[in-house]
């Protein structure tokens, strides 16, 4: 595929981007040369090589979900700006109809 102009006006557009006609010129080679590389990579015979799926052979460890510290009521309320002395206070953000 070849980047032109035209192209890199369009991948702007769908991206709801802004280029200068210099930018323009910079984005038309940076994509040409990713092009190019992917190009290169079509090239290598990758027919016996497995499929990756994970970046290491480390499984998973998991651990048990347990509580370890519980805050009370009053506690909880005291991280918060603003309460009542049973709720968090906060900003209206729903308005009624």
């Amino acid at each position: 595929m070849q980047i032109d102009k035209d192209t890199v006006n369009k991948i702007a557009h769908l991206a709801r981007l802004e280029v200068t006609e210099q930018e323009t010129g910079e984005l038309i080679q940076d994509m040409s040369r990713i092009l190019d590389f992917m190009a290169k990579l079509n090239e290598v015979d990758t027919s016996n090589v497995a499929p990756l799926v994970y970046m290491t052979n480390e499984v998973n460890v998991l651990r048990e979900d347990v509580v370890k510290h519980d805050i009370t009521h009053a506690e909880a309320l005291l991280n918060s700006p603003e309460h009542d002395g049973q709720h968090f206070l906060v900003a209206k953000v729903i308005e009624k109809k």
